[in-house]
Parts: structure tokens; sequence; C-alpha cells
């Protein structure tokens, strides 16, 4: 999976480095769409198993398949294996395609929504218009899905919501604040898809990248009920001090909302909800559960810190190196050998004009602290293999990378007044790549002390 594996261990402290490396990979193979599907989907004569739900298949006369996020093409995939021609059609859109019969794949661009994404989602709205109250809509979503299924509200453009989309990453808003806007300019967002599935049968299969897995944030809840108001999206764009500089065409009809002239996304007790059914498969906890086996079948002590880390990535990644020199100096939280684990979804507030992401600059604020401090290594990397709008996942260091950077003559003071932190490891050789993984729960970091 992380195709320079050995250049990366070769780079400092190596035994830590291998270590590192191999439980974040064992925590991203655990959640891997397609042995996800097939550990919670099956079929049993004629039912349709989805966790604890069983559906009686001769009760629909269609099935449609619909979807996007960077693990629905996969997903998709899997989900034809199991069901074939019984699925009637489908549209999925994700960043990567593949050739699935009956379903069709379109591509779409992440984090900044582009036109592939908007006509995929046209696409799916135009299918569901289709379903009747005797199909079956089986709704493939997962991290990335808001991105990918960009419907903007007439008269709002696509480029005026990559307008609020791109506001909405460089100013650190967290990913709820970011949905409860953009569903509120969208016509797929926020319940929508679920709406315009009515009066069909909707199975939700869900692949979360939010902390604390809530229904209506992942993907921006296509099909679940908006806790979010018109209210919400105002105050999150005041907030972080961008109300101005959003178009026109989007504080109109936030205010419109404001003000009851246009109706709310979809709430809690509506009847488009009545056979909407969301399953959540897989989290950010099962990966870390996966890198934890790994960790102890390697003969480590672990611990799982949480899956629900936020806050700003470098001032996250001090903490996190605190942590690491305790555990060598006192044996507190655990003795060594070590490894902890987290996960979550920090931010990134972007102040400089350089190029990274949430998992580098998480990296890039722990090395300082790190400095002389023999066999530890820390790393953090996006499940999804894609860290911010770079090709990397994300970065690794040990007790060595700041004396390595020293003799380069790189400030990391300056790197991170630059958000520059995927130049800095470019330099180190110490970006991690694993190209799309087809898989998307948030981040993983893994720390070891021998």
């Amino acid at each position: 999976m992380i195709r320079n594996f050995q250049e990366l261990v070769e780079n400092g402290d190596e035994r830590a480095r291998e270590i590192c490396l191999k439980v974040a990979t064992a925590g991203i193979e655990r959640v891997l769409p397609e042995k996800i599907i097939k550990r919670h989907v099956r079929i049993e004569g004629n039912r349709l198993i989805v966790r604890t739900s069983s559906y009686d298949l001769r009760n629909f006369r269609r099935i449609f398949v619909v979807g996007g996020g960077k693990a629905s093409s996969t997903m998709a995939s899997v989900l034809y294996e199991i069901l074939g021609d019984k699925i009637e059609r489908g549209v999925i859109v994700d960043t990567t395609v593949r050739e699935i019969p009956k379903v069709e794949c379109v591509r779409g661009t992440h984090p900044i929504p582009g036109e592939g994404g908007m006509e995929g989602a046209k696409k799916i709205i135009e299918l569901l218009k289709e379903a009747d109250e005797d199909d079956l809509v089986i709704c493939l979503i997962s991290g990335g899905g808001s991105a990918l299924l960009p419907l903007p509200v007439p008269p709002i453009t696509l480029e005026e919501k990559k307008k609020v989309t791109d506001l909405l990453l460089r100013c650190g808003a967290t990913i709820n604040e970011i949905n409860a806007v953009r569903k509120h300019i969208s016509l797929i967002k926020g319940g929508q898809l679920a709406r315009a599935a009515y009066p069909a049968t909707v199975i939700t299969l869900l692949i979360s990248d939010v902390i604390g897995d809530p229904l209506d944030v992942i993907a921006s809840g296509p099909t679940a009920p908006d806790a979010s108001t018109f209210e919400d999206a105002v105050n999150v764009l005041k907030k972080y001090e961008i109300w101005n500089e959003v178009p026109n065409s989007v504080r109109e009809r936030l205010e419109k909302g404001l003000r009851g002239e246009i109706p709310e996304t979809p709430k809690e007790g509506d009847e488009v909800f009545r056979k909407v059914n969301n399953v959540i498969l897989s989290n950010n906890l099962e990966a870390l559960i996966g890198a934890a086996e790994k960790a102890k079948e390697l003969g480590m002590n672990v611990l799982v810190l949480s899956s629900m880390i936020e806050g700003e990535s470098r001032e996250v990644g001090i903490a996190h190196a605190g942590i690491l020199r305790e555990v060598v100096k006192s044996g507190i939280p655990l003795k060594r050998p070590a490894v902890i684990i987290s996960g979550g979804e920090t931010t990134v507030t972007v102040k400089g004009s350089g190029k990274g992401g949430r998992a580098m600059e998480f990296v890039l604020g722990a090395i300082e602290k790190m400095r002389g401090v023999d066999n530890i290594a820390v790393l953090c990397m996006g499940t999804d293999g894609i860290d911010g709008p770079t090709d990397a996942a994300g970065a690794i260091a040990d007790g060595k990378s700041y004396e390595r950077a020293e003799k380069m003559g790189l400030s990391i003071e300056e790197y991170l007044k630059e958000n520059n932190s995927y130049e800095f490891f470019r330099k180190l050789n110490d970006l991690i790549f694993t190209g799309p993984t087809g898989t998307n729960v948030s981040d993983i970091r893994v720390m070891v002390a021998l």
C-alpha cells in the first residue's frame, strides 16, 4: 500500500519507523470497502441482509444504486458481486472510476467540487425521479461525498459554490460547520436525496469520516434528517468572518431562509424518511482497532487514545509529541515498547501560500518536541491516501528529523508560517505515498517509542 515504504524506513530511526508504517497500513486495510461490504452485506435466499436488517427482495420491482464518496465506486463494485443483475441501474460519483455492470461511474473532484461531480449529482436526481414505492434504492456514501456530489440551488453557480467551499476549507472551520453551509445551498444534501427517492425504500450504506458518526454530517447527510438550520449556516460564515466574502447569491439564499421565504431542509419526523434506513458500516474507530491489533501482533504495548481528536493540526501535533516524550521519560500512560494510536480530523487555518494538508502539518508541528529523542517515530496520514490538495497521504518523522532539517537549512517555524508542510517533508524525503486507497475514514496517527 505504501509505495515508498522501504525508503521511509531507511530515512531515520528504522525500527520505530517500520512499526509506525506497518501499524498505519493495517488500520487502513481493516476499512477497505471490499472487506467492509462483504462483512456486513449478503444474500440469503430471497433476502438481502444488511447488518441486523433483512429485506425480502420479492417485495421490490427494481433496485437502483446511487451514491458518492471516495469509497463509493469500490462499494458499488462489491455490491454488484452480491446482487448482480438484480440491480436495474445506478449512478456513482467518485474520484476514481471503474467499470461496473449496470452502474455508471462518474469522475468527480475533491476537496473542491467540479463539473463532473455536478453532472453526476444531476444524473442521480434524474434516476431517482423514476423510483416508486415498490422500488429499492441502495445509496452508497463515504467520506468526500460532500465535494463529490455538488448540486447548488439555482441561481447559485458551481463556481460560486466552489468559492464558498474554498473559503470554508481555508478558514479553519470544522467539517460539521462546513456541511451546515453546504447543505443549505444544495439540492441533494441535508436529506434532499431521500426526498428525491421518496416513496421508494432506501438503504444507505455509510463509511464514516466524521467524528462521532453523525448521520446528518457524513457527506452532508443526503438521506438523513438535517439537524442544522439556515441560521446555523449564517452563523458559521459570520463566525469565521467570511460572510462578506461569499458570493451575493449565497448570502441572498441564506437570508431568505432566515426569513422563512424558502423551506428548510427536511427534519426529523418528515415523511420522506419513513422508509429510509441509514446503516454505518465502518468508521475511524474501526481503523484504529485494526492498527492496534497489528501493534499487539508486533509485540507492542498499545493505547488507542481516541478516534475523536479535533483542533488545529500543528497544536495537536505538539500535544501528541508531549505524550510521546512522557512515555519515554516515565512510562506514562504506558510502558515501552509502546504504540499510541489516535484518529479523528484536525483542521488547518491557512494563512500562508504554501502547500500541505492537515496530516503533514500535524507531523511538522510535532517535530521540534521530538528533537534528540532516540527510538521514537510519529506519522499521520489520511486514510484516503490524499492529504489536502496534494498527492501525498501524509508524513513521518522521528527524533532525528529536527537535526536533519537543521542541516538542510529548513526552518520549521517558516514552513509552518507558510503552511508549506508538503515542501518541508518532500525535501526530507519523508512524505508518505499510497495513491488513492479506495476508502476514507478520516485520519490515522501512530506514535512509537521503543
